[in-house]
This record gives C-alpha cells, sequence and structure tokens, in this order.
C-alpha cells in the first residue's frame, strides 16, 4: 500500500465521523472567502439519507510555502484531527483525507457557528476552553492560530479549524492566545500528554496512522514537544521571531 492510500484511510472508523464525510459523494457547493488556500464548501450525501456539510480543501489548490513541503497540508488538517481525539481536546471538527471533485484533499465537518464571534470576543468568557487551544497549539507547533480559527457552535462549543501550517520540525508557534504563557498545566492535562506521549511510540495506533500523514521527524519534533512540556509543566512563553499570526483574525 502506498504512502498515500494508506494516508487515506487515517481516523476511518471513527464513529465519531459520519460516514457520509468518509464515503459519501461529494459535491462542490461554493468557494469559501478569505481564504489563502483553495477552500469550498461541499455536500457529502450518502443514500438513503445521509447528507452533511463538509469544508474541502484539495491539494491542488494549495499555496506552496517555503517552509512547508508541498502538497502536505491537507494531510495536516487530519494530524491535527487525529492528535486532537486522542488527548480528547480540544474540539476539531471531524476530518478525513479523500478524494473529491478536485482531486485528494481534507474534508471536515462543517459547524455551524456565529460569524460574528471569535477568540477575541470570547476569549473572557470561555478561559478554560482556551487554555485548552494554548497547550494544543504548543504540542502541535500550530504556525497560524488566527482569533477567526476559533468558532463558537450553537450548543456553546469553541471549535478549532485551520490547521494546515502545523507540525513543523522548527519552532514556528505563532498565535493570538499567549495570555496564559508561562501558568501551570493542570494535572488532569499532564495525564492526557503522558497518554499522548505512549500512543506515539513506534507500533502504537496512532504513530503507525500519523507515520502516513507526517514526516517521521516531524513526529519526533512533537515528542521532543510533549516531553519539554511534561519537564517545564507550564504552558510557552513567546520565543524568538514573529510569535504572532497575521492577520490576527
Amino acid at each position: 500500500m502506498s504512502r498515500d492510500e494508506r494516508a487515506l484511510q487515517a481516523g476511518l472508523g471513527d464513529p465519531g465521523v459520519p460516514e457520509a464525510l468518509v464515503r459519501g459523494e461529494l459535491r462542490i457547493l461554493g468557494l469559501m472567502p478569505n481564504s489563502s488556500n483553495y477552500t469550498f464548501l461541499a455536500e457529502a450525501t450518502m443514500p438513503p439519507t445521509e447528507r452533511v456539510l463538509a469544508i474541502y480543501k484539495p491539494r491542488r489548490g494549495e499555496i506552496p510555502l517555503w517552509d512547508f513541503p508541498e502538497g502536505t497540508l491537507a494531510q495536516r488538517e487530519v494530524a491535527a484531527y487525529l492528535v486532537a481525539r486522542e488527548l480528547g481536546w480540544p474540539h476539531v471538527p471531524p476530518t478525513v483525507l479523500r478524494d473529491g471533485p478536485e482531486g485528494i484533499g481534507s474534508a471536515q465537518l462543517f459547524v455551524e457557528f456565529d460569524p460574528s464571534e471569535h477568540y477575541f470576543t470570547l476569549q473572557e468568557t470561555h478561559v478554560g476552553a482556551f487554555r485548552d487551544v494554548a497547550l494544543f497549539d504548543a504540542v502541535i507547533n500550530n504556525a497560524d492560530r488566527k482569533g477567526g480559527h476559533c468558532l463558537i457552535a450553537a450548543d456553546g462549543t469553541i471549535f478549532l479549524i485551520d490547521h494546515g501550517v502545523c507540525f513543523n520540525v522548527d519552532e514556528k508557534l505563532r498565535t493570538v492566545i499567549w495570555e496564559y504563557a508561562g501558568e501551570s498545566i493542570a494535572p488532569a492535562r499532564i495525564e492526557d500528554l503522558d497518554r499522548l506521549v505512549v500512543a506515539l511510540e513506534p507500533a502504537e495506533r496512532l504513530r503507525d496512522t500519523l507515520e502516513a500523514l507526517l514526516l517521521p521527524e516531524e513526529i519526533e519534533a512533537m515528542r521532543r514537544r510533549l516531553r519539554r512540556l511534561l519537564d517545564t509543566r507550564t504552558l510557552p512563553e513567546p520565543g524568538e521571531g514573529r510569535p504572532f499570526p497575521w492577520p490576527p483574525i
């Protein structure tokens, strides 16, 4: 089985992922505004009745980046979902790699949200959720956590989107969420990080899955970040260079 074929199997069998998202017919409804890469709103249907909306990001619509391997952003979206699922937090919508009208890309379950809300309007009322986001971004080395990547659903759940530029080997944490820098990591989250370290050991299920999506050195870099977090037991401070994304929302 080729690496691409293995990548297309990543995360399948998850009961939280709608069958239509995985195997349903994908029909493009329109282009999403204000996206740096081609990002489509699509409808995935599975006869006789299952229908879901999805955000579809095909590889061929990715703008090449000097610091990330070309054609890998879709896989990184899936990897971020799998890591969040393993940790049990934060909330990343179910995301798979699949074929579609514009070729292979990521397909993420569309979440109904309030477009007037974002990190800067929500930070004071959802402190616990955003503390988890800050820790998650340190784990996955998120190079682009904008305020608009934090959505609030109708039930009040905070969802996170846009993880195409994560998991780089080099330190690239760029985020608008630095309020918790230097704070102690809660004991329950330390236990979750410990569990993730084990899940990333060779021959473990998550490790095998991520190896179809990321480079081996990127997985090892994540393990090093986890060990550092477990050693310090504190959320990281801004590093050298540019610690904030642009634009901020």
